[in-house]
Parts: structure tokens; sequence; C-alpha cells
């Protein structure tokens, strides 16, 4: 007894320690225990395959003898992002969440292309890697507009498309990222934690709690990868637009929007609607860039409720 009483006392002490002068650390242990064991609670397990070029690092439900739907992330997020969104698709879907190139548990080099045409062809590689031939996409913001570029290079193995607040259109009015943009500050480069606090800011209108050390972890994280992410966000970002070749998409199209979209201005509804004929709309009046993480359970329903009516 004497000696479990000193154990606890150890550990206190530690975490103690961890939290006031290493907050970071602790931060990264924490959220990363939480987000994998969230995942795993959901049915998701953590993967890596082997596509010549990279491993690709993913999360999945290991369930091929249902539909597939595949889950694509947007820029600086990784594949945990979904978790809570993908949670109702797992009894129904085999479910593929990637992180793509530089991003996540997959690696990063500088001589690689981060496109959206190269990514999407190493969504291609992947699913021929796990012998899957056609697919249902989600994708938000990056991932929407790799999803779209997926759709217009395999059509044939592109049995939906669903979108959320995605990149790739020239929006008729600027966004507050774009008039960042405009005046040469990246809110992707982040150089301390006051520049990480006002980033977080603006991709979420209703943004889940997480403890300050999770925010510190964070906020450290954008920082030690600066170099990397606006290396990746000058291969990927105004190149390849889908303006003027958005009428050559046929796959049925679902377009999800958060109106307090701060990166990517809403307006940019317009020009998807005006360029796909097949395509549904639904837009939230006080939800943000990322709807499937802020309001995972109803943009979750609105998919589920698309995919059943094609």
């Amino acid at each position: 007894m004497v000696e479990l009483l000193w154990m606890l006392l150890v550990m206190v002490v530690f975490i103690t320690v961890l939290l006031i002068f290493f907050p970071a650390i602790f931060g990264r242990f924490v959220y990363k225990f939480m987000t994998s064991l969230e995942a795993k609670i959901y049915g998701l397990h953590k993967n890596s395959v082997d596509i010549g070029e990279m491993n690709i690092s993913l999360l999945q439900n290991n369930s091929p003898e249902m539909p597939t739907i595949v889950m694509l992330h947007g820029f600086s997020s990784d594949k945990i992002i979904w978790s809570r969104f993908a949670r109702f698709f797992t009894n129904q879907f085999n479910v593929v969440i990637p992180d793509m190139a530089g991003h996540g548990d997959t690696s990063f080099d500088k001589s690689w292309d981060y496109s959206a045409p190269a990514q999407a062809e190493r969504i291609a590689k992947l699913l021929e890697k796990l012998q899957l031939e056609k697919v249902h996409l989600v994708g938000n913001s990056m991932g929407g507009f790799i999803s779209v570029h997926f759709g217009k290079m395999y059509p044939e193995r592109t049995l939906s498309l669903m979108l959320i607040d995605p990149a790739g259109v020239m929006s008729p009015k600027a966004s507050d990222m774009d008039k960042m943009l405009e005046q040469s500050k990246n809110p992707f480069e982040v150089n301390n934690r006051a520049e990480f606090d006002e980033f977080y800011a603006m991709i979420m209108a209703k943004p889940p709690w997480f403890p300050h050390f999770v925010f510190a972890a964070l906020s450290e994280q954008y920082q030690q990868r600066k170099a990397e992410l606006m290396h990746m966000f000058t291969d990927f970002h105004g190149k390849f637009m889908l303006d003027s070749s958005l009428d050559s998409i046929k796959a049925p199209t679902l377009l999800l929007w958060g109106e307090k979209d701060r990166l990517i201005h809403v307006e940019s509804v317009n020009v998807w609607q005006q360029g796909i004929a097949d395509i549904t709309v639904k837009t939230w009046p006080n939800i943000g860039h990322m709807p499937m993480f802020e309001i995972p359970q109803k943009s979750a329903k609105e998919c589920l409720d698309f995919i059943k009516k094609i």
C-alpha cells in the first residue's frame, strides 16, 4: 500500500512538473494518446501502406466488403480530424482516412510534388494497393480540392463527391485569409503562440474545447513545421484551379459550407453551383471552415442522406 502511494505521489509530481515547465511536451502526449484512443473507440485502426513513392499513414475500419468512403483532410491538418465524423459511417462503409503527403504521420520530402493533381494520383495508388475500385470521397478544404481532381482524373472510380468548404476556385469575395495573403501574411505561417491563437480563431467558428497544454503543443508543432508548411503551400495554393473545368465533373456532388468560414469565403458556393450540373448545396449560418469537426453529427447526416439518394 505504501509503495502504491509513493508511486502515485511520484506520478503526480512528474505530471505537475511537466504541466508547469514543459506544457507542450505534456500536451503532445495527451493529445496523441486521447485522439488515438478516440479513433479506436470508433472502430478506426492505424495502418501504413507503401505506394512506392512513400508510405501513407491512414485510419481504416477494415471492412472491404462494404462500400468505400475516403475522407481527405485539409492543409496542415491530418487524418485524426475526421474521427468524430467517421464514427457515423463505420457501420455502413469501408472507411479510409489517409494522411496526405507531408501531413500527420506521412512523411515530408522537399522533392515531392504537393499539388492537388499529384495528391489525387497518390490516392489512386493507395486505393490500388488496398484493392479498392470505386469510392465515395469526402474532402475538406485542400482535401476537397484533391477530391475534385480525383473525380476529374478517375471518373470511372468516383461514386460521389462530398465537398466541405473546398479550395479550388476563385471566390467572388475575398476571405480574411485572402486579405492577409495580399499583405504577404500567411495565417499558416506561425512564429509564436499569439500567431497560433490568431490562426486557430480563423479555422472554426465553434471550436471544441481543449486544455491550454494541448494548444501549447499544437502551437509548437506549427512553429517547428513552418518551413515545410510554407513549401507545401506554395506547391498547392492557387495552382491547377478548377473554375474553368467544373463542368467536367459528372459524379453526384454535395457541397457543404460554414457561412462563417474565414479561410475560404462562402461566396465561393456560387462558383461551384454554376460549374457542376449535378450538385446539392447545404450551408450553416454559424459554422466556420470545418463543419465535419464543429458539427460532426449534422454534417455526417447530410452526407449519409445524400449517398442514400444517389
